[in-house]
């Protein structure tokens, strides 16, 4: 045990805890689906860290650790992006969630091939079927968002609801190689090596795609809201074509912009939910690193992410919230002063 190990997955529970509160706080006071999602995706935040914080000062047993896998490497990510994929769920934002979803589901070969290397993989039965329910999950979002764009969010959150009911059934019911757990040799920190292969391979929809609509619906609300210049402009009506264009047209129409953002800072005319924004996706971004970076060995960073990536989104929050009503920052020619009406572009956390 080292004091790191202790104090950094306590710490990143302390400030989940807070957070938590505060948006399930808010979603009793205003009953917006997507703050009750964010709330429950924190609380998961809290949970795993918080196993990693008693499996550390008090050591490690297969409860703890099935808890670990459970919330840590499949529901806290997929939440958090279901979060933002409620919030968008009145743009077009559904076609990249089930794009996102069906290629989460390509990761389950990829796991695959590790658990060869390390050598007990699963069943390939079990690969095929998570790319074959990932894509038709990720199929069925897009269909329902091309019919009603609400309708996709609904869908999306159908499949999660799902999802971790059965995930949470293959975790209980897992067989742990004893002792029970897989700690990494030098720096103590949980790995996934005594999960069952088969639970392994089913990280990339639920991780991977909820890591994904997390950042880059950060980044749409970004564009949405900052300064623009259309490079890109016009549409296409046709299926699939039409929304590789509206994706292309917000990619090239974002970076353009990027000039115009930066001077409206300098000036003091940025809107303040573009900062807000920018951090909740580096929030979103900096554990997908470290947590990347763990599958590869290299597990002394994965804590120091997740304490960095809550605090990161947490700061979104704060920036982007009335709790600091007339705090002035420089900069910004909005604060957090009285709550707008959503349009159809979207948002950020707290709005």
């Amino acid at each position: 045990m080292t004091v790191m190990n202790v104090l950094l997955p306590l710490a990143a529970c302390l400030v989940s805890l807070v957070f938590a509160a505060l948006v399930l706080e808010q979603w009793w006071q205003r009953r917006r689906a997507f703050q009750a999602i964010w709330g429950v995706g924190l609380v998961w935040y809290a949970i795993s860290a918080g196993t990693q914080f008693a499996g550390a000062a008090f050591g490690w047993n297969p409860a703890l650790y099935r808890a670990w896998y459970l919330f840590g490497a499949l529901l806290v990510a997929a939440y958090l992006g279901m979060g933002t994929v409620a919030l968008l769920a009145r743009t077009g934002f559904g076609h990249f969630v089930g794009a996102s979803i069906a290629l989460g589901g390509l990761f389950a070969w990829l796991s695959q091939l590790a658990l060869i290397r390390e050598g007990h993989p699963t069943a390939w039965s079990n690969v095929w079927l998570v790319i074959g329910l990932s894509a038709a999950a990720g199929l069925a979002v897009i269909v329902a968002t091309a019919w009603r764009r609400e309708a996709g969010a609904y869908t999306a959150m159908a499949v999660l609801v799902a999802g971790t009911v059965v995930v949470a059934a293959l975790a209980v019911t897992a067989a742990l190689p004893p002792p029970g757990y897989a700690l990494d040799p030098v720096t103590h920190v949980p790995v996934g090596l005594a999960v069952p292969g088969y639970l392994r391979i089913v990280t990339g929809p639920f991780n991977i795609a909820g890591a994904l609509c997390l950042v880059f619906g950060a980044l749409f609300s970004v564009y949405v809201y900052m300064p623009k210049r259309k490079v890109v402009r016009g549409s296409v009506r046709m299926p699939v074509v039409g929304q590789l264009h509206r994706a292309l047209a917000v990619v090239v129409n974002l970076v353009a912009s990027v000039p115009l953002a930066v001077r409206a800072l300098a000036s003091g005319q940025l809107n303040s939910r573009v900062p807000a924004t920018v951090l909740i996706a580096l929030g979103g971004f900096v554990p997908s690193i470290t947590g990347g970076l763990e599958r590869f060995g290299v597990t002394w960073s994965f804590a120091l992410g997740e304490l960095v990536g809550v605090l990161l989104i947490f700061a979104g929050f704060l920036v982007s919230e009335e709790v600091l009503r007339g705090a002035r920052l420089p900069g910004l020619t909005q604060t957090l002063a009285p709550p707008v009406r959503e349009g159809p572009g979207g948002g950020t956390v707290g709005r």
